[in-house]
């Protein structure tokens, strides 16, 4: 059996290896074609083109490359078309894959279709998930509570456990050594995100709380992972916090700030399921430009943002969002977050078990389900 495989970001790399791992375990004489990086190149996949020309995020940079876009699409499809691949497996970057598997199904409209990441449509535009449902047969879903959302919409769905729950974590001993590197006090991680404008529109306001933290309760250690391409700016930034970060760019040295770390103060995203992996407690603080806000604000269908608190069924993670991200709102909650909070560190227990911590890894399962779709 042969099954088409494509992704278009690091992320979904990493989950396409994982999956393809489970496969060539379950149904060894498993082959694949399609588009990946390293994760799924080292699975077996010779990647019809480098899949960095597919990762590009926002509407000023994608339009540049729209037609360059537009000609991998039919060159992918056409691809699918081709071979003799049993299903055509997408993983995540909607905008890109959905249009891939739109044309497939205009050609071939039984052809097996199977996306991995469902749409948060739990969150804001309910209406993707019927539009999804027109070119997509199966979803692989990350988070417990998405395949009610996707059946609705007349798609198959199951959850297969969240990639989180299977990474690699620091052990004591590194966690011990990153430790000592420190000064007195506790540490601090600090987390504006990982995209330039969001780090820009944060830091300084993640700088004013860390500092009014120190200024109340003595010595803090604050520490800021971030990712090489905006490491330079990132140390810009913080050059004139009251209490200036230690850096960290080394993935391995992340792992064990992680591992060290007392509490931590981010942006909203995925990163609240890495800190409640190593559960460390936090506050959760975001805000955009004011049209972005608006707009947003005005779709969006929870009230909370944070995947602790929906995952958990809680609101035990405090968020700070929109015009109330602000220092001298933040900088208490992140104080109490440090004196102990027996209710966040229960939600974030409840979230890695619905997440799948402990059971099969995720790959696993989604292979599973890609191979139960297929039949």
């Amino acid at each position: 059996m042969k099954l088409f495989l494509v992704a278009g970001e690091p992320s979904g790399d990493r989950l396409g290896g994982a999956l393809m791992a489970g496969l060539r375990r379950l149904a060894p004489g498993v082959a694949f074609a399609g588009v990946g990086g390293t994760a799924m190149q080292a699975e077996g996949l010779d990647s019809l083109f480098p899949m960095e020309e597919l990762s590009v995020m926002g509407i000023l940079e994608v339009l540049p490359k729209y037609r360059s876009l537009k000609r991998r699409i039919a060159q992918v499809a056409a691809a699918v078309l081709a071979s003799d691949a049993a299903a055509l497996v997408t993983i995540d970057s909607p905008d890109f894959s959905l249009r891939v598997a739109r044309l497939v199904k205009a050609e071939r409209p039984g052809f097996r279709t199977i996306h991995y990441v469902a749409p948060s449509v739990w969150a804001w535009r309910p209406g993707r998930a019927a539009k999804m449902a027109q070119v997509v047969d199966h979803v692989l879903a990350l988070l417990p509570f998405e395949p009610p959302y996707m059946q609705a919409a007349g798609m198959s769905c199951d959850f297969v456990g969240h990639p989180v729950v299977a990474e690699p974590r620091a052990s004591a001993a590194e966690a011990a050594a990153f430790r000592a590197t420190l000064g007195p006090g506790p540490c601090v991680l600090v987390l504006p995100g990982s995209r330039r404008g969001e780090v820009q529109r944060l830091a300084p306001v993640f700088g004013a709380a860390v500092g009014a933290l120190a200024a109340e309760r003595g010595p803090v250690n604050a520490v800021l992972p971030t990712l090489p391409a905006i490491a330079g700016l990132v140390r810009a930034l913080v050059a004139d916090w009251p209490v200036v970060p230690h850096v960290v760019v080394d993935p391995a040295a992340r792992l064990s700030a992680f591992a060290a770390a007392d509490a931590a103060l981010a942006a909203s995203g995925t990163v609240s399921l890495e800190l409640a992996a190593n559960d460390v407690p936090m506050v959760i603080a975001y805000d955009m430009n004011p049209v972005s806000r608006f707009l947003i604000g005005r779709m969006l269908q929870v009230d909370t943002v944070t995947l602790v608190n929906l995952v958990s069924e809680t609101r035990a993670v405090p968020e700070f969002l929109g015009p109330r991200c602000r220092a001298d709102l933040i900088a208490p909650a992140l104080a109490q977050v440090l004196a102990g909070d027996p209710a966040q560190q229960a939600a974030m227990r409840l979230t890695m078990e619905r997440l799948g911590q402990g059971g099969e890894p995720p790959g696993l399962r989604a292979a599973r389900s890609v191979l139960a779709a297929v039949g």
